[in-house]
């Protein structure tokens, strides 16, 4: 049994394992850290209570009455504040599991030594001082005028630097001073009185039931065209609307049966470019004024996937991203609009890469592209071409971005956890500042004034069981509701144990349920969970692997024993693992990575031995699955749409593609295999939200309607073994409208601002 080496907790200062524990301040020094991390006073409640009796199991039934007295709190509120305890004692290295133990159905346990920290008391100095110092040092006689003459050049030395500080000091506390916006936020700034709601830094310009999507703004900010899904003839149409609350009016007339989409306004103001796509796959893109009227076709884009463009600084020509379909071309292009010539920018283009919505800066010095969006990044190449430089290296789910009218900062929207958010990139220093706006997407900025339209979307997902007959799907079943929003859900092969990633408790993570006991729904402690790959079952059900990331924000692969509340992050011996599965056994495992040379990579290991033996590898592949029942592999890739198949070994002269054309580039994750070899995949056409469909080898997809309304998360689904079900994600309240705000100045580094202070002091 563990014990205390000075007794009960009754100091101040404690030794818990390698870590120091200040109970005053509610402060945890780990090994390795940088500063000290602060407890909340539940956490530190309960570590207290472990701390009384370490080694020996303390029942939640304790924790309860101790913590939260004559209350009815729930386990969730206990589980956060062990995993707070958790990572409060976590080096950068593991989790922070090896210092507290979760017993199943039980409690926990205080795992490691714990002794009082004995303080030295103070010890006083006394420094003597020979009188006549300064006059003994004195070689040679020095005048009066002399020695003021010194005494003057070291005062002023001084005060030079102290008004230098000083005004670092006034620069950096301007720059952090809150907006004005704060000042509003409902209490009065002298804290006496609350006058009203906080309000928000935006106002939204559209109210309607539907969505509103891909706004672009006028150049002095002061109108915004918006993509509008019409309900009555399924399908889309372009809005223009002033930034007030003025009625939005079309833009032009939208032939029955097409769609208008991908709205952008040229620099002068005077015309809209957007692509209109056909049902039977025909797309063209065309310029309107944008007061309506004639219609310009400018050039064909038929069977594309992710169009995007943008005008050319002076409003001559249209800047391409790479196109798929009938006309396809790899890498950033220019259209002339008045000749229709194109001339492909000179650049390094790797073979697997999708360069997606280039943008020229405002002084027309710089490009900016995402590329491969399905896991992208930033990069910059300058506007004649040459080599791109990558800005930022998070292989994220970036949803839209826009440039600043300084040329220096960029506004992007990027998932994070189970919502999209906005933030603001300096392309110099590399830094990130979070805008501060809730479930954003899709920034477009003005060129003139810096004014932001975006998407506010807040959906809310539910988990369902889609039973299926004969390859007919029946009705929905919900799982589990919440007011929260649920995703991913990967059914276990015994086809009972389900896991899902969820925001249900206030906080992201992983959650396990027994579907036989639904009592048995609780949260996977020790782990974050990524939001764009889902876990992997092993073949005997009792372990996953989840991607994830550290507190670092760094890429991990865990596997997890969901019963026993088991995390383990795994020495997979790649810079960057992005998904990770097992490959038939739990020995063999397979890894999804992007190396150090931004290539993706589908790489199969040996585990058994240490480093992990590498024993095959494809690339090009954005997505893997394996499918038990043939001993295959099947994958995505990233260069095209479609299906493809290898061995298990992952030998190239294997390799077959299976589907040419689905799942698309971009829902590249909506699909799964059964452990029967049935492969499922979901999308959606205008008439139907989400489209199920079930991929057979040399035949013709069968497509069922699963939901006409409702739309199905694209970030993972799985199936019942025998292929007779789907567990799936679908939008339970959804919808998206248009916001608009001024964008605050953007932060200049404080060295910059007092530089720039005394250049025109000096002047």
């Amino acid at each position: 049994m563990i014990s205390i080496d000075s007794g009960p907790p009754s100091a101040d200062q404690l030794r818990i394992g390698d870590c120091t524990v200040t109970l005053s301040s509610r402060e945890v020094m780990a090994p390795g850290a940088r500063r000290p991390r602060r407890l909340t006073p539940k956490a530190l409640g309960v570590l207290k209570a472990l701390l009384r009796c370490p080694g020996t199991v303390v029942t939640r039934e304790e924790l309860f009455a101790e913590v939260w007295p004559d209350t009815l709190p729930t386990n969730d509120v206990l589980t956060q504040a062990v995993t707070q305890l958790r990572k409060a004692f976590a080096s950068d290295d593991e989790a922070g599991t090896a210092y507290i133990e979760t017993i199943a159905k039980t409690g926990y346990r205080l795992l490691v030594p714990v002794r009082v920290v004995e303080l030295d008391p103070d010890v006083a100095t006394d420094v003597a001082v020979e009188p006549d110092v300064a006059a003994s040092a004195v070689a040679a006689p020095v005048t009066a005028r002399m020695r003021w003459r010194r005494i003057r050049r070291h005062v002023l030395l001084l005060v030079g630097l102290g008004m230098l500080v000083a005004l670092l000091v006034m620069a950096a506390l301007l720059l952090q001073r809150p907006s004005a916006a704060v000042a509003s936020s409902g209490v009065l700034e002298d804290g006496s009185r609350v006058v009203g709601s906080p309000q928000r830094p935006y106002r939204l310009i559209t109210a309607t039931a539907g969505f509103e999507t891909y706004p672009t703004l006028s150049p002095d900010g002061s109108q915004v065209a918006y993509e509008a899904d019409s309900t009555a003839r399924k399908g889309s149409t372009i809005k223009v609307q002033t930034s007030g609350n003025a009625p939005a009016r079309p833009l032009t007339d939208t032939p029955e049966g097409a769609s208008d989409r991908f709205p952008n306004w040229s620099p002068d103001g005077r015309e809209i470019a957007f692509a209109r796509f056909a049902a039977d796959g025909a797309c063209e893109v065309l310029i309107a004024s944008a007061t309506g009227g004639a219609v310009r076709h400018l050039t064909r884009c038929d069977g594309t996937e992710l169009l995007s463009f943008d005008w050319t600084p002076d409003g001559r020509g249209l800047l391409f991203g790479s196109l798929a379909g009938r006309f396809a071309h790899r890498g950033i292009r220019i259209l002339d609009i008045a000749s229709g010539q194109w001339r492909a920018l000179a650049y390094t283009v790797a073979e697997d890469s999708f360069d997606y919505a280039p943008r020229y800066s405002p002084d027309g010095r710089w490009i900016v592209f995402v590329r491969n969006p399905q896991i992208g990044d930033l990069w910059r190449l300058p506007a004649q071409g040459g080599v791109p430089e990558q800005l930022t290296d998070d292989s994220a789910e970036i949803r839209g971005w826009a440039w600043r009218g300084d040329s220096r900062h960029i506004v992007f929207g990027r998932r994070v956890d189970s919502e999209a958010r906005l933030y603001e990139l300096d392309t110099q220093t590399r830094m990130l500042r979070d805008v501060g706006i809730d479930d954003a997407q899709s920034p477009a900025v003005s060129r003139h004034n810096d004014m932001l339209a975006f998407v506010h979307r807040k959906a809310q997902f539910g988990l369902f069981r889609v039973p299926l007959e004969q390859g007919h799907p029946g009705t929905p079943e919900r799982l589990f509701a919440s007011n929260g929003r649920d995703g991913q859900p990967m059914l276990a092969p015994d086809g009972r144990q389900l896991v899902f990633t969820s925001d249900r408790s206030g906080n992201y993570g992983l959650w396990w349920a027994d579907l036989t006991r639904p009592e048995s729904l609780r949260p996977v402690e020790g782990l974050r969970p990524e939001t764009r790959q889902a876990a992997d079952w092993s073949a005997d059900s009792t372990r996953l692997l989840v991607s994830g990331r550290d507190a670092q924000a760094r890429p991990v692969i865990y596997e997890v024993s969901p019963r026993d509340d088991l995390v383990v992050p795994l020495p997979v011996p790649v810079a960057q693992p992005l998904q990770a599965l097992y490959a038939g056994d739990a020995a063999h495992v397979l890894v999804v990575e992007r190396d150090a040379s931004e290539r993706m990579r589908l790489l199969l290991f040996d585990r058994r031995d240490s480093p992990w033996r590498l024993l095959g590898s494809i690339d090009g592949v954005s997505q893997a699955r394996f499918d038990p029942a043939a001993q295959r592999v099947l994958f995505t890739r990233l260069s095209a749409g479609g299906l493809w198949s290898a061995d298990a070994l992952l030998d190239p002269g294997s390799i077959r593609q299976v589907s040419e054309d689905r799942p698309s580039r971009w829902r590249y994750r909506t699909w799964t295999v059964a452990r029967n070899g049935s492969v499922d995949y979901l999308s959606n056409r205008a008439d139907c939200a989400t489209l199920f469909s079930r991929l057979t080898p040399g035949a013709v997809p069968a497509e069922y309607c699963l939901d006409a309304d409702r739309l199905s998360a694209g970030n993972g689904f799985s199936a019942q073994p025998d292929g007779d079900a789907l567990y799936l994600t679908l939008a339970v309240a959804d919808g998206a409208d248009i916001g608009v705000m001024p964008l605050a100045p953007a932060p200049a580094p404080v060295f910059s601002v007092a530089a720039k202070a005394l250049f025109f002091k000096g002047k």
